[in-house]
Order: C-alpha cells, then structure tokens, then sequence
C-alpha cells in the first residue's frame, strides 16, 4: 500500500479548493435574519477567504511534506 504522498494530485487538490471558494460565492442565504444571518454571512465570508487562499496557493511535495506557498503580497496592477 502506498503512502497519501504518492497518492496525492497537488494540482487537482488546489483546484478543487478553488471550486470550494466558489461554490460559498454561489452560496444561498438560508431564510434566517437577524444575528443568525450575520452569523451565516460572517461564516461564508470566512469559507471564502480560507478556500480561496489555499486555491491560490503553489504547492511542493518533498520528502513526504507539503508545503504550500502563498503569496499574500498586493499585486502590482
């Protein structure tokens, strides 16, 4: 049986947090207001950022470990 290092699409993994992130984008309110509400858009706002950032991210698989690299520095635009 194979160690997950030797199983494991980095690429593949990194696009399916970018799926992640989009699907909170596409995400319907629940029929709540009020505290619960912002409670569910303060989350989603959360889910956004944390998918999006590991989405973005560069990762390498050496010796077994990942490490994903990302670049949180403004773009230059």
């Amino acid at each position: 049986m194979g160690s997950m290092a030797d199983d494991l699409d980095i690429d593949a993994m990194m696009e399916r947090f970018r799926e992640r992130a989009e699907a909170v984008k596409r995400r319907n309110l629940p029929p709540v207001g009020g505290d619960e509400r912002a409670m569910f858009v303060k989350q989603a706002q959360t889910d956004y950022m944390d998918f999006a950032l590991i989405g973005d991210a560069s990762g390498e698989l050496v010796d077994g470990v990942l490490t994903l690299r990302i670049d949180l520095r403004p773009s230059e635009a």
